[in-house]
């Protein structure tokens, strides 16, 4: 057993140690990941023991095998708890990390702030969002990873399986140093029970979107994607925020964000949550401003705040499906609804049925699995039976592409369409449907973020004044069609200080399309340039343009039938991986379920040298306006006139064009 504590450069070089540090009790201060269900056979629990002890010098074999036993039979999963380091988890300074490549050390500390406890939602578990978004599956993964990223030179690239870093292979320059795939299945085996069994061999997992990437930058990182889809929402029924009623659920790692973005937005805003932990931890972190545990007082809170047209928001520790029906009875007037409960991942935590406590679905889910899913579904049933009435009222509701509808369907709820628009199977639209497809992706606005790799706050300042002084710049010249999203773009990077976004890494997201990001990311690598900041890494959320293939998300706004195919993802990777990306992911799940969609991202460090500004106009360009042609090929109205304005700026690029067809002809078959 180790006894000297080594320092944390030491640790980082040792990988696996030689000797085994000694065990560590469970911390229950900490928000652990629910017990997985049993669900593999005896001859696969010796597999799962033998797959997980091939990390381990045989010696050490005797004493992890129980070990390893007991956290399979207790947690569902081997997590290696033993090897989970002592230092703290945090996005250092990048030069803090021992490396031979700043490439490689601003990828530790992305992957350092994915399991920071501020950020992730079960860091023991090495999960950051979603109740399954992994960035590893056990810490000898972890821990082999930051030595070979500790190791490697820039002619190198770590490829990575699943969380499992197969090893340093020779590239070049300007190849990726990382490599990251999650959970890319055999198509045929991508059904939820297929995860369980898998993941719990330790031979995939899931990485969700920018879980898996490393490139998760807190509950900030959907804050602003979450503040213009309510902004949006508001607008597409005529209505201003102010004084008026946002309900929806879940406060835990993504949808954290929904009422952070309800009091940006100004509304009045109800999120439910039955996790009384994250609940304390968003109160905390001042990402709500109040807490109420009655239904009564909640009723009584909301129609005060209604008659002063306060911007407020307010978590109930408790069931949605409590709150509509009260609401309902209370005749409480809804304006915009949704839910942002996991149901990506309905029977390990991501959605907990009303008439259970916590405790009690914790412990069903892992016990009585069957019974579980069957409170699941009915719980789901009457949710949207109370939806239904509030929305025969005038609430708009919308699914926020968490799977909700979908499961809700296949729970046997009442929410499929009447009518036979292709492509519209729901009577509520996907939020990206009606307001960020043909508002912002199919125009070509998604997610850019950066991250200031010096973790000074003074340089994430200078980067929104920079970013903010481009946009401005470019709205003077912009075209009407996309004037009010340069306009909410510029109204966010200002108010972005003050709202206080920050959580872990000094980072930063906006919406932007190919000439914001590209103008953006030169202003900041001519910064960098001159030393007024430090090393900046760029990314994006998956959720963006040309990212995802997920047809009842990112692409359910798509309607020539090509939302169910993932040939956009695929091409967006491997773009990016030869145009000059630090690193990219491909990722089986994202936020709407295992075998659902396939989403990709990357990471890019800018340092100032003529290579980084190369590598940022020819990636940058691509990564968006690929996703808008495809968007374009669909005759999305949006695309189709932002790939003509894109072909017209740069002479390098030409698209294929849809032909329309005269509805007429069309009417006489």
């Amino acid at each position: 057993m180790q006894t000297t504590k080594l320092s944390f450069n030491d640790q980082l070089l040792e990988g696996i140690p030689e000797q085994l540090p000694k065990p560590k009790p469970s911390d229950s201060s900490i928000n652990h990941a629910p017990k997985r269900k049993a669900i593999l056979s005896k001859q696969e629990e010796i597999l799962a023991l033998k797959n997980a002890l091939r990390y381990f010098n045989q010696k050490h074999h005797a004493v992890l095998l129980p070990e390893f036993k007991n956290e399979l039979d207790t947690y569902g999963r081997i997590y290696m708890y033993r090897l989970r380091p002592d230092y703290k988890m945090y996005a250092r300074p990048i030069d803090e990390y021992p490396t031979k490549s700043k490439q490689a050390a601003s990828i530790m500390l992305m992957i350092q702030n994915n399991l920071d406890y501020a950020v992730a939602q079960h860091p023991h578990e090495l999960i950051t969002y979603g109740g399954n978004g992994g960035v590893f599956s056990n810490w000898a993964q972890y821990r082999l990873t930051m030595k070979y990223l500790a190791e490697m030179n820039d002619e190198q690239t770590l490829v990575i399986y699943s969380g499992h870093p197969m090893g340093l292979f020779p590239s070049h320059k300007d190849a990726p140093r990382v490599v990251v795939t999650n959970g890319m299945m055999i198509p045929n085996y991508s059904k939820p029970d297929d995860w369980e069994k898998f993941n719990a061999l330790g031979v995939t997992q899931y990485g969700q979107m920018t879980a898996g990437s490393y490139m998760y930058i807190g509950p900030q990182g959907i804050v602003h994607g979450t503040t213009i889809t309510v902004l949006n929402g508001f607008r597409k029924i005529g209505k201003i925020p102010n004084g008026n009623l946002f309900v929806t659920s879940g406060l835990g790692g993504m949808s954290g964000a929904q009422p952070k973005a309800g009091n940006i937005a100004g509304c009045i805003t109800v999120c439910a949550e039955v996790n009384p932990k994250i609940t304390k931890v968003r109160l905390d972190q001042g990402w709500i401003d109040e807490k109420i545990t009655n239904l009564d007082e909640l009723v009584s809170r909301v129609k005060h705040a209604k008659a002063k047209k306060e911007t407020v928001s307010i978590a109930y520790l408790g069931n949605i499906v409590e709150v509509w029906e009260k609401f309902d009875q209370a005749n409480v007037y809804v304006d915009l609804g949704s839910d942002q409960t996991s149901l990506h991942n309905p029977w390990a935590g991501g959605y907990y049925p009303v008439g259970l406590s916590f405790e009690e679905s914790n412990d069903m889910m892992a016990n009585n699995p069957e019974l579980f899913k069957e409170k699941v579904q009915e719980s789901l049933r009457r949710q949207v039976n109370a939806i239904n009435k509030h929305t025969a009222k005038g609430t708009y509701f919308f699914d926020y592409g968490n799977a909700f509808l979908l499961e809700a369907s296949r729970a046997g709820a009442d929410v499929l369409s009447d009518g036979n628009e292709y492509g519209r199977e729901f009577k509520y639209p996907s939020y990206v449907q009606d307001i960020m497809g043909p508002m912002c992706f199919d125009f070509g606005f998604g997610p850019f973020r950066w991250v200031c790799a010096s973790g000074k706050p003074e340089d994430l300042v200078k980067t929104d004044a920079i970013a903010c002084k481009v946009l401005e710049e470019i709205k003077q010249n912009s075209p009407e069609e996309i004037q009010q999203q340069m306009a909410d773009n510029i109204q966010w990077i200002k108010g972005a200080q003050e709202n206080k976004l920050v959580v872990g890494s000094q980072a930063r997201i906006l919406y932007a399309d190919a000439e914001g990001r590209m103008k953006i990311a030169e202003a900041f690598n001519e910064a960098i340039k001159k030393d007024e900041i430090g090393i900046v890494i760029l990314g994006r959320d998956h959720h963006d343009v040309s990212g995802t293939d997920s047809p009842y998300r990112e692409t359910s706004n798509i309607y020539d039938g090509s939302r169910f195919t993932a040939d956009m993802a695929i091409q967006n990777v491997i773009g990016d991986s030869f145009r000059g990306a630090t690193w990219v992911s491909i990722h089986n799940g994202g936020g709407v379920g295992w075998g659902e969609v396939i989403n990709g991202g990357f990471g890019m460090v800018l340092d100032g040298t003529n290579e980084a500004s190369r590598r940022l106009k020819q990636m940058l360009f691509w990564d968006v306006n690929n996703g808008i042609s495809r968007r374009s090929w669909a005759r999305n109205e949006g695309a189709i006139f932002a790939i003509k304005r894109a072909m017209e700026n740069e002479p390098n690029l030409k698209v294929t064009l849809p032909n329309e067809v005269d509805e007429n002809l069309l009417e006489k078959m």
